[in-house]
């Protein structure tokens, strides 16, 4: 439930790390308060002066709507009474050391399609599901109790149409979805779908994680898609990549003007390999961002499954690294203790709200136990593989 002013709970939740539907909280939300329709919009960043919005409501003129700090951790938030969908906005943070950076949201639900970076007011409530015994008979079986037959599919390189340009979210929910079926599959894998800016990298460098790319469509028109799967019979799968993150200056990167949602310490914060930035593990806030993010894709958008990208890179101290780029564990060993409890929370969590989901980790390594459950030891995913598509 989404409430106008975050709660004290939810605000220690987040700051604790356990607060796994976050997007309930950050991001902007269209509703009413105080008798005006607006937009709230909450945001981290504790180590910044100041937060201001800046968007299509006030004229791309920050200073018109500050946001105000709520919490000791860097929670802000303000309302917008003129906000509404569609709009565009950015976070103006300025930094402690009196920078001026324009950030887009990390919990937007759409955004502007490239080469446009800025975040976009959108509601997601409302679409018309009915998928609904889909979703039973899922919640009910074991999703490997059946042969799966999983196909891998980029939707920006699978057809394009005759202009050339991509095939949208609902012109896939035709050919894609006959063709595979026609085939025998029991499932599609896409490619990561939250927003990047670059199309050579599949999406597997993101900026926003929770907006559905807007290269072939709303977040509506994706609902549609993955609704068609479902009414006909073929499950939805996602690559989902929480290990790294796109450097673009209106991302993640050091959002208030520090290291905060990658590491500071210079021998954990870069994969020089991808030319990307490893998430913090080690702080809360960045857990909720994550756990809620993985939630957030079966939540809303009705999935059926994960396929955990780079696990190596999230199990690992010394991956892509070479010997004296890297320190060990508090054991003297090689393995992110950070990464391991990540990962057991968070298929501890998928299941505990959504327990005939498909959890697939993408790990070649000798990792022991990575589909055995948590309490056993394991990772707790339920398919270990990797493939090529």
């Amino acid at each position: 439930m989404i409430s106008c002013v975050p709660v004290k709970e939810q605000i220690y939740l987040f700051h604790e790390g356990t607060l796994y539907h976050a997007y309930e909280m950050l991001g902007a939300h269209l509703l009413e308060h105080a008798g005006a329709r607006g937009a709230t919009f909450c945001t981290w960043a504790p180590n910044a002066r100041e937060v201001r919005l800046c968007g299509d409501f006030n004229g791309w003129q920050g200073h018109i709507n500050p946001l105000r700090r709520i919490s000791d951790g860097g929670l802000w938030w303000a309302f917008v009474p003129d906000a509404c969908e569609g709009d565009f906005y950015k976070f103006e943070i300025i930094t402690a050391n009196g920078d001026l950076l324009f950030k887009a949201d990390p919990f937007a639900f759409a955004a502007d399609r490239r080469p446009g970076d800025a975040s976009r007011i959108c509601s997601l409530r409302g679409y018309p599901w009915q998928d609904s015994e889909w979703i039973r008979q899922r919640e009910m079986n074991t999703p490997y109790a059946r042969p799966l037959c999983i196909y891998e599919v980029h939707p920006g390189s699978w057809k394009r149409g005759g202009d050339g340009d991509f095939l949208s979210y609902r012109d896939l929910a035709g050919d894609l979805i006959d063709y595979a079926l026609e085939m025998g599959y029991t499932h599609l894998e896409l490619l990561p779908l939250a927003e990047h800016p670059l199309d050579a990298s599949w999406g597997y460098q993101a900026t926003g994680y929770y907006a559905v790319t807007s290269r072939y469509g709303t977040p509506q028109d994706f609902m549609f898609f993955v609704d068609s799967c479902h009414r006909k019979g073929l499950g939805v799968i996602l690559d989902w990549v929480p290990g790294h993150f796109c450097k673009n200056a209106y991302g993640l990167a050091s959002f208030d003007g520090t290291a905060l949602y990658e590491y500071s310490d210079s021998r954990r914060r870069e994969t020089t390999d991808w030319d990307t930035l490893n998430f913090d593990l080690g702080r809360p806030e960045v857990i909720s961002f994550l756990i809620s993010n993985a939630l957030f894709w079966f939540d809303l958008y009705h999935i059926d499954g994960l396929r955990v990208d780079a696990v190596a890179n999230i199990l690992y101290l010394d991956y892509g690294r070479s010997e004296g780029e890297w320190r060990p564990n508090r054991h003297g060993g090689r393995e992110n203790l950070e990464g391991v409890c990540f990962l057991q929370r968070l298929n501890e969590q998928v299941f505990r709200y959504h327990p005939g989901a498909l959890m697939i980790a993408e790990d070649s390594t000798q990792w022991p136990l990575v589909s055995a459950p948590v309490y056993s030891g394991g990772l707790g995913f339920n398919i270990n593989g990797i493939w090529a598509g």
